[in-house]
């Protein structure tokens, strides 16, 4: 299917939205649930993820590692590269999901965020519906910021638009935990004030902070837990991985995990020297499958986010096509 047939097809569900339009989740196959292709923030001056011929490369490495599905976290207003992501799937082979959604401030400069600000809600739900921009490429999952520790206004707000947007379409709201830090008041906001179902919040780059208790918190309340990031900006924390993931496991709790390689600079691309998307299913892997069993570390990149991220898509009253 391609992304404009995607826009009038409103399955019974559940489906994953894909930039080449709904999937069954048992095709999704190995999937990276949080990674970029393409990323622009004034934060990483020089370092913009803007190159379609790099991404592609990415892409072509990842798939030959035993890649299948990449999940691109990239919200609103940073360089999605929505018009290249249909090709670049058809091309690779690999199948990826697009997000929706909005950063922390810092990223934007503020006539951005002035002009969304009037309903963001109804941009969240154009995009998940009706595809972003004018590309007809829909974006299948949103995505919003904490802050360090806590969550302010803009964060508040942001996350009052995901809930609107979520409650309107099924998707999944995908949140970046600044450092790790801030997951149980990201789930008394989102799912305690503001009704979004936990199973339907995926708290991301929890590795960064190897708080155990908290881990079993948030996978109690019924959340999904994103270790991303590996061994990229954050080895005082990597090695504590495998242990963080094998207490969650031995606590029942394997179900809710999702693993995903979250590069965010050109020069922490695999085809660059660096890491990049590869490196999850070769040495990450490798490495958990130790600790934890090959079975289990092959739950969590397939089986998990093919449920993290399908939903039972509706459309939203002012949707049209």
């Amino acid at each position: 299917m391609n992304a404009s047939a995607a826009k009038g097809n409103w399955s019974a569900g559940p489906v994953v939205r894909t930039v080449l339009g709904d999937l069954d989740p048992a095709g999704l196959g190995v999937c990276d649930a949080h990674d970029h292709l393409f990323l622009r923030s004034p934060q990483l001056p020089g370092q913009e993820l803007a190159d379609p011929g790099a991404a592609a490369a990415e892409l072509a490495a990842f798939r030959a590692a035993g890649g299948a599905a990449v999940v691109q976290w990239t919200p609103y207003g940073m360089g999605r590269g929505a018009a290249e992501l249909p090709r670049l799937a058809r091309e690779s082979g690999v199948t990826i999901v697009a997000a929706t959604g909005l950063h922390q401030a810092v990223h934007y400069p503020p006539e951005v965020l002035e002009r969304v600000r009037a309903d963001l809600a109804g941009v969240f739900v154009a995009e998940l519906t009706e595809g972003i921009g004018t590309t007809g490429v829909p974006a299948g999952m949103i995505k919003v910021a904490g802050g360090f520790h806590g969550l302010d206004r803009h964060a508040r707000y942001t996350m009052a638009a995901a809930a609107e947007a979520q409650h309107a379409t099924g998707a999944a709201i995908g949140v970046h935990l600044e450092l790790g830090t801030g997951a149980l008041d990201v789930l008394d906001l989102l799912c305690g004030e503001l009704g979004v179902a936990p199973d339907r919040v995926i708290l991301g780059h929890l590795n960064r902070s190897p708080d155990l208790a908290v881990h079993r918190m948030a996978a109690e309340a019924g959340a999904y837990l994103a270790f991303d990031g590996p061994s990229q900006a954050h080895h005082a924390t990597d090695w504590r991985l495998p242990d963080a993931l094998a207490a969650l496991a031995d606590a029942g709790f394997g179900d809710r995990i999702l693993l995903g390689g979250d590069t965010t600079t050109a020069a922490a691309r695999s085809v660059n020297g660096g890491p990049g998307m590869p490196h999850l299913l070769r040495r990450h892997r490798e490495r958990l499958q130790l600790t934890l069993g090959k079975d289990l570390v092959t739950q969590f990149l397939t089986a998990n986010p093919a449920r993290a991220f399908a939903a039972h898509w509706g459309r939203h009253p002012h949707a049209t096509g």
